[in-house]
């Protein structure tokens, strides 16, 4: 079964019971604290349809149907309790405080009922689920698709260590080689090719974890390689020395599995990149929905000014090399590129009187709000660029290519610290701020790269 049809069952388990959870809880409310008949309402059936929506947001931020595969009964468990307990003050603070009491007494049964009927009835079914799910995996119907990187005696060693665990996840496809001598593995598993062949090998193949086993002398090359996995939803576990395990950075949950260190390159966690999502979604359609007059006086300014449409559209490359099609107000006459890709300059003869201006204010990029509706961008994110000025820079700076690994912004740290840049070396100075960006991101930062956004814009210092 693949990931998004167990996400359909556990989405579906979460909606009825969390519906069964609000008809016992009504019951309950009615007769036993009450004391009262039960008598469905209109704020019953209100309460039936919209409060299990409620709860699957709640868990959606929470990060609960992140990597489905991967939920153990411990973590389902701690997600489920401490949701439960958020999930029962919102409901109390929203729909109960307002109740005609007796006493302040049965305030406190109110938030202690709907937290244990909730509780219990969540999860109960959770449990059979992801047992039934642990259990298939143990068994190898639902493992992991893994690709060893490596072929020597190290491992040889870690691929039969895996191999013979009574209760192994790990669905070995095949494995690639370093140097393309090392092939002691042939016997044993698929050789797929070498390592410079990997990016081919990982979408061919829909490899879900990579564990790399290299040689001591073979280090210099780890960078390479992670960098290639980075941002992917690919798991990355390495071989640690006795220089990780001393510093603690080797970090084990089960006493079974052999000794690797899983490489986690995201630094914002789970439900804040499901919160910034969900801003991207509604601030958006806010924009749009405010910024129609300013649409149109806009789009009246571009057609006056010049000959050729309103909007330009520019492929771009986004999230994981995926190339869509920026939509921008039109600021330069038709044919500005006739003679190739060029990037803009503070005094561009081709830019148009209004363009200049739009320019300024940064007018020019809000049909993006549209781009991030489609999940083509982000309000925050690296700046998109075309594949031809990504192959310059990367051949000069390979780390530029990290900026892949994130949606694409309308405004970036790079954006703010640094503007447009006028050639690639102004590129490259950009990008240091925007991969200062992905080793930081928190939606702290984010809100701070957009407060200085709506500066730039009020201060017309855009070029």
């Amino acid at each position: 079964m693949k990931q998004r049809h167990l996400l359909s069952v556990l989405i579906f388990i979460d909606w009825l019971t969390a519906t069964l959870a609000w008809t016992m809880f009504f019951y309950f409310r009615k007769t036993i604290i009450e004391k009262k008949d039960f008598v469905t309402s209109d704020t019953f059936y209100l309460g039936v349809i919209f409060i299990p929506i409620a709860w699957l947001l709640l868990y959606y931020f929470q990060g609960t149907y992140h990597e489905i595969k991967r939920l153990y009964r411990f973590k389902l468990l701690n997600l489920t309790f401490f949701g439960s307990i958020i999930g029962s003050i919102i409901i109390f603070f929203t729909l109960l405080l307002d109740d005609q009491i007796d006493g302040y007494k049965i305030y406190y049964n109110l938030i202690v009922l709907i937290f244990t009927i909730h509780f219990l009835f969540t999860i109960i079914p959770r449990m059979i689920f992801i047992t039934i799910l642990v259990k298939r995996i143990h068994s190898g119907k639902f493992r992991f698709k893994t690709l060893l990187i490596g072929g020597s005696e190290k491992a040889v060693d870690i691929f039969n260590e895996l191999n013979d665990l009574p209760k192994g996840i790990h669905d070995f496809i095949g494995f690639v080689n370093i140097n393309g001598v090392d092939k002691l593995l042939e016997n044993q598993l698929t050789y797929l090719g070498h390592a410079n062949d990997l990016s081919a090998i990982l979408r061919n193949l829909e490899i879900e974890e990579v564990i790399i086993a290299l040689e001591s002398m073979e280090h210099n090359k780890l960078k390479a390689i992670v960098g290639k996995l980075e941002g992917s939803s690919i798991r990355i576990r390495i071989l640690p020395d006795l220089y990780d395990i001393l510093s603690g950075h080797v970090k084990m949950t089960n006493i079974f599995s052999p000794l690797l260190i899983e490489v986690n390159t995201e630094t914002m966690p789970i439900w804040q990149q499901s919160v910034k999502r969900f801003l991207d979604v509604m601030i958006s359609i806010v924009s749009i929905i405010l910024l129609i007059p300013l649409y149109l006086l806009l789009a009246i300014a571009v057609k006056l000014s010049s000959k050729g449409p309103i909007f330009f559209l520019q492929e771009r490359i986004g999230l994981n090399g995926k190339p869509f099609q920026i939509i921008k107000f039109r600021t330069m006459f038709i044919d500005a590129e006739k003679l190739g890709p060029q990037l803009s300059s503070s005094n561009d003869p081709r830019i148009t009187p209004i363009g200049r201006f739009m320019r300024k204010l940064r007018l020019d990029e809000f049909p993006q709000f549209m781009n991030v509706l489609l999940g083509d961008m982000s309000l925050v994110g690296p700046r998109p660029e075309r594949q031809y000025y990504i192959d310059k820079i990367s051949e000069i700076e390979p780390q530029y290519l990290h900026l892949t690994k994130v949606r694409p912004g309308i405004t970036s740290w790079g954006q703010v610290k640094f503007g447009y840049a006028e050639n690639v070396e102004q590129m490259l100075e950009r990008m240091k701020f925007d991969l200062l960006y992905l080793k930081n991101r928190t939606l702290a930062l984010d809100f701070k790269i957009m407060l200085y956004t709506i500066l730039i814009v009020l201060k017309a210092k855009g070029k």
